[in-house]
Formats: C-alpha cells, sequence, structure tokens
C-alpha cells in the first residue's frame, strides 16, 4: 500500500481507517461533518492525530513520537480555491514548485511549459491569475500540481466552484492527469466518484462504514449517504424466500439467491416507484415535492419516487398526504446487509 491512515482525532470524534494503492485514486464521500476534511489534514500534515499513525510508502508521517512537517511529505493538495500567486503570471505560477525543490530556471521553465502544453494552456502563460476564468485557473491549478510531482495528491472538491457548464471539460482532463497517479479525492458529485476514482470509501460520523469498487458501492450502497449519492432508494430488511420484509410489516417483492431469514438491503430508483391503491405497496406520507427535469420528486420518510406531472396533479399530492407506493420485483437490487 501507498497510503497507510490508521488514525483518531478524539476531540472531533474521528477513527480512520484508510488504505490507499500505489497509483490508484481514492474518493471520500459523506455528509458534512463526516471527517472527509480531517483525513485530508491528517494526512498533509495540518493536523495531528491524537493515536494512531499516517504512513506514505512505508514512511511514517505521523505516530505517537514522528512528525514530519507538511513540506517534507511530498503530498500536494487542490482545493475549490486555485490559490494563485497573483503577482506571478501563469508561466511563474506553474514554476515556483520547480523553483522551490532547486531545480534550475532554464529546466523549470521548460518542464512548466510542457504541464501547460499538456493542459492546452500555452497560450495563457503570459497572463496573470485576475485575467483568468475560473476554468482555466483550476487548470492552471492543476499545472501547478503536476509540475510539484506529488508522491500523493489531494483534491478537495476541485470542482465544487466551477459553473456545471465548465466541469465536464475539467474532468476529462482530471481523469487524463490521474491515471495512474496515487491520489485522495473529496466529492459530493457522484460523477466525479464514477469517472475519477477507483474506489470509494463511505464516511459518516467520524468513521469509514463502506468502501470497495466505485461502480461496487454506488449500485448497491450500504448507507443512507452512498444510496443519495446514487441516486437510490435504499431501505432494510429480511429476505424471507420470496420478497424483503421490512421493519414496519411492509414488503417488496424482489429475486434473491439469499437465504430465507437473512438480513438484506434493497436498492431501486425513484423511476421505477409508482403510485397503487389503498391497501397496495407500502403506506407512506409525502414529505416534499419538488422538480424534478420533466417530472416531480416525491419524498416520504424514507423513500423517494419520480412521478409525472399528470400523476402527481391527479393525485392531489402535498406534504401530507398519504400514498401508497409499490415497485416491481425486476427492478429491486438485493443483497446481503
Amino acid at each position: 500500500m501507498s497510503l497507510v491512515l490508521r488514525a483518531a482525532v478524539a476531540e472531533r470524534e474521528v477513527e480512520l481507517d484508510l488504505e490507499v494503492a500505489d497509483g490508484e485514486t481514492l474518493a471520500l464521500v459523506g455528509p458534512n461533518g463526516a471527517g472527509k476534511s480531517t483525513a485530508l489534514s491528517l494526512i498533509a500534515g495540518t493536523l495531528r492525530p491524537s493515536s494512531g499513525s499516517v504512513s506514505l510508502d512505508g514512511r511514517v508521517l505521523a505516530d505517537a513520537r514522528t512528525w514530519v512537517p507538511p513540506h517534507d511529505r511530498r503530498i500536494t493538495t487542490l482545493s475549490p480555491d486555485p490559490v494563485l500567486f497573483p503577482h506571478l503570471g501563469v508561466l511563474g505560477n506553474v514554476m515556483f514548485p520547480l523553483r522551490a525543490q532547486g531545480v534550475p530556471r532554464r529546466d523549470a521553465r521548460r518542464r512548466a511549459e510542457e504541464h501547460l502544453a499538456e493542459l492546452g494552456l500555452s497560450a495563457l502563460a503570459d497572463r496573470r491569475p485576475a485575467q483568468l476564468s475560473g476554468g482555466q485557473a483550476q487548470r492552471v491549478a492543476i499545472a501547478r500540481a503536476l509540475a510539484a510531482d506529488p508522491r500523493l495528491l489531494l483534491l478537495d472538491e476541485p470542482m465544487a466552484a466551477l459553473d456545471i457548464d465548465v466541469a465536464p471539460a475539467l474532468r476529462e482532463q482530471l481523469c487524463r492527469f490521474l491515471a495512474g497517479r496515487t491520489a485522495i479525492i473529496v466529492t459530493h458529485d457522484v460523477l466525479d466518484a464514477l469517472a475519477l476514482a477507483d474506489r470509494v470509501a463511505v464516511l459518516e460520523q467520524g468513521r469509514v462504514v463502506d468502501s470497495g469498487a466505485s461502480a461496487e458501492v454506488l449500485s448497491r450502497p450500504r448507507s443512507a449517504f452512498a444510496a443519495r449519492l446514487a441516486g437510490l432508494n435504499l431501505v432494510h430488511g429480511r429476505w424471507d424466500g420470496r420478497r424483503i420484509v421490512l421493519e414496519d410489516g411492509g414488503s417488496l417483492p424482489a429475486a434473491s439467491d439469499l437465504t430465507p431469514d437473512t438480513a438484506a438491503l434493497a436498492a431501486f430508483r425513484p423511476s421505477a416507484v409508482r403510485l397503487v391503491e389503498p391497501g397496495q405497496g407500502l403506506p407512506r406520507t409525502v414529505r416534499s415535492l419538488t422538480p424534478h427535469g420533466d417530472l416531480v420528486r416525491v419524498r416520504t420518510e424514507d423513500l423517494a419516487a419520480d412521478l409525472s406531472l399528470q400523476d402527481a396533479a391527479a393525485r392531489h399530492l402535498a406534504p401530507g398526504t398519504e400514498v401508497h407506493l409499490a415497485v416491481d420485483a425486476v427492478d429491486v437490487t438485493t443483497y446481503l446487509a
């Protein structure tokens, strides 16, 4: 393993166990306050663990006896704010980490120009940060991070501040940039997790509650947050051999090879949910209605359904309305809890 983080911060009630293999990109996801920023701070060296250790390539960066300062860790952080030096041009910004490492000016300039060319930024070399758009500035920050040649790259919501029409192009460039590099990306965007990361780790209340291949975690979530991120409904119950029996006595039809009387999870898309007559399906109470494309997203206590405007209007749906929801067995994915 390249990075091994097994450390706690007692005052924040965070206890983390994470590993990142050489050349792998790990996505950290979770609600606000789950411990994502704490994890990055422990790795970058801006926060000391109260117990445990952090190591990179077998070198201990922090434990009870060791503390390697941030500048000596070969770790670079890319944040939503590019944090470019305003008094330097684009080329000067990209040259900066090279010069700080003692690279001669001529070599630093050549390498910086190569990195700018790789990201299609050569024409911007003489501009100052104030003359750049948000997307251009973030690409310059990526070029600077590339020039620093970090052993580990930390990306903290790198596209959070970008316009929606800029993010796809930057995501594509990040995908190429991260290939074969060791990185951790904190994100709330399911596209980032799927397109940029090899694995996903889900954090809740300062603990890792699920981890695995990105597609697996997001198609078979084990936490409420991962289900919301993937746009899925997630329910807990027991498999009785024919259906998932929920704690409230309701049930969902499903197909599964699980052993009967096994604790199970069931995931399904809101678009698969339909309204049925009273006495059928699961009784629920509408909590909210919001536009969702050309549909209406109806949220209840624990489920979401995407309904047509006509269906919502015909049923006079509003917060407080009782509804009955059903889903077909073919649309339910069932797996071991």
